[in-house]
């Protein structure tokens, strides 16, 4: 892994970038160098290993959502390719702001 990324448990299927990565930057990923697909900015998630549609994404070694979508490994991995499994909505929305 480079510094840009981290694993915050091992049994994580995806890292977390801890600083901005460029599209075609080389990461290392359990010690395969590869290609960063997209530009993935901080905070976000990079896929460990390649991802089929339905996959539970693993942080923190516990669940945090699914995959609607295959990605390969070094992917970056959000809203756009994945849903949580208990928020509703990405966005998040309040009561106020008319989520039901």
């Amino acid at each position: 892994m480079t510094a840009k990324l981290i694993l915050l448990h091992a049994a994580d299927n995806i890292l977390v970038c801890v600083a901005p990565i460029a599209a075609g930057e080389v990461l290392t990923i359990d010690a395969v160098d590869l290609p960063a697909p997209e530009a993935i900015p901080v905070g976000h998630k990079v896929a460990r290993t390649a991802l089929a549609a339905g996959t539970k994404v693993l942080k923190y070694g516990a669940p945090i959502g699914s995959m609607t979508a295959d990605v390969k490994t070094g992917a970056w991995v959000h809203m756009h390719n994945m849903k949580s499994d208990y928020i509703a909505t990405h966005t998040r929305k309040t009561i106020s702001e008319g989520i039901q």
